[in-house]
């Protein structure tokens, strides 16, 4: 065996023991480093459908008022402390909704109340008294001083009622990215008395009690037009645009499904399917070394690296779900039938006589069309039902696709490499 290969099973081992200490939750590294997100069928919480009232909101502002009250409800959620918030848009024939999950939330009633308010956006001016600050000890024992940034600010008449509508839009002269605002009538003579008094002073827009924007007037704006420049990027401006109208064109949001689930609940569900999972490993493991002998062997432990690393990357970049476990449950399978595949190739050629590492290496090239075409099938599956399906089945269409992904390197390229280790020794199969 090349040393080349040699240096890779023992990056690929160094990882798998790192990653085996980073997903074990009973590891400070792996707790502090970055914590098990668990959604809410494992720790409890509540499914939460609210109803968007577009009665009074035109067809193509639609889908700009939906972003735009996403992304306020979003950071409402995010008050509560959640671990990993879902809040989802779709729609339903002609009804517009909102999703929400929160999972670990125990005042789900002052949730409901705080999520369920219309968005409320109003314009600020510079206060002329000094905010109030408040001293608190933080875990050092130390004092510090904190005061509310909107307290700086004084409230105006100028309200979201009174904005028609806000775009993305670039400055004809300079070419750069701004934020276009249009006025009602109304709006548009208290914009240019809120502007007349604050040449060269912040006026803050504040959505929700957080203040989003604070340009700097530069003259007396007239006309019921104002442009927001400074603005950092596209994607700045198209978060500024959606929160403005969600402020502007007030959507109400009703409640019209609610489904709790109790935390004792959730961790019965989790520990049941922490079970299952170790129990249905274990028995293919114990089949693979009862039936393959010594190649068994290579599979177990090319399964368990595999295993460590689909749950390491969850832990990093996704929440897990009962429907996401049993997407990985299931690609422990696919994970094994690629083996199952190279072996039986492998044993063919030692039938007909040839030599070990030449049966080794025409296994691998045989059954990798067949391994190749399934795990085709699958993904293809899998990209079906992830984008064409609700939140729940997503989940595990995305956990199989991961975990067929990551199967095809450990079945293809660890497995190889692991037999080639143990034929290098002078082993036998």
């Amino acid at each position: 065996m090349s040393t080349k290969a040699k240096i890779f099973l023992l990056a690929i081992l160094i990882v798998t023991v790192l990653g085996g200490i980073f997903i074990l939750p009973s590891t400070d590294w792996g707790r502090e480093f970055r914590p098990w997100r668990l959604g809410l069928d494992l720790v409890g919480g509540s499914h939460l459908v609210y109803e968007v009232d577009m009665s009074s909101v035109s067809s193509l502002e639609r889908d700009t008022v939906m972003s735009g009250l996403k992304d306020v409800i979003e950071r409402r959620v995010n008050l509560f402390g959640v671990s990993e918030p879902q809040v989802l848009a779709a729609k339903q024939g002609d009804s517009y909704r909102l999703i929400v999950e929160l999972a670990g939330v125990k005042d789900i009633s002052s949730a409901i109340e705080q999520i369920g308010e219309t968005p409320f956006l109003v314009f600020a001016e510079l206060s002329d008294e000094e905010p109030v600050q408040e001293a608190s000890v933080n875990e050092n024992g130390e004092l510090e001083l904190n005061f509310d940034p909107t307290a700086q600010f004084t409230d105006t008449e100028l309200t979201g009622r009174y904005i028609q509508g806000a775009a993305v839009s670039s400055d004809p002269v300079t070419g750069q990215i701004v934020v276009s605002l249009v006025f009602t009538s109304e709006g548009e003579e208290l914009f240019a008395e809120i502007t007349e008094r604050n040449i060269g002073k912040p006026v803050a827009i504040i959505l929700d009690d957080v203040i989003i924007s604070a340009p700097v007037v530069q003259q007396k704006i007239t006309g019921g037009q104002a442009q927001i420049t400074g603005i950092g990027g596209i994607v700045e401006a198209r978060e500024l645009v959606q929160r403005l109208n969600a402020g502007a064109l007030p959507a109400p949001i009703n409640l019209i499904s609610q489904q709790t689930i109790g935390a004792t609940l959730g961790a019965s569900s989790l520990e049941t399917i922490v079970w299952a999972g170790i129990v249905g490993t274990a028995l293919v493991i114990i089949f693979m070394l009862m039936y393959y002998r010594k190649m068994g062997i290579y599979a177990a432990l090319a399964l368990l690296i595999y295993i460590v690393l689909v749950l390491s990357v969850f832990k990093l970049f996704f929440t897990m779900t009962l429907a996401g476990i049993a997407g990985i449950l299931l690609s422990i399978g696919v994970a094994v039938d690629a083996n199952i595949l190279i072996f039986e190739r492998t044993k063919e050629e030692l039938r007909k006589g040839a030599s070990r590492e030449v049966a080794i290496t025409e296994g691998f090239e045989r059954a990798w069309p067949s391994i190749r075409d399934s795990n085709i099938t699958t993904i293809i599956t899998s990209l079906v039902l992830y984008y064409l399906t609700s939140s729940f089945i997503r989940g595990f269409a995305l956990s199989l696709l991961i975990g067929v992904l990551i199967s095809m390197f450990t079945a293809i390229t660890i497995t190889r490499s692991l037999m080639r280790l143990g034929e290098g020794v002078g082993s036998r199969m």
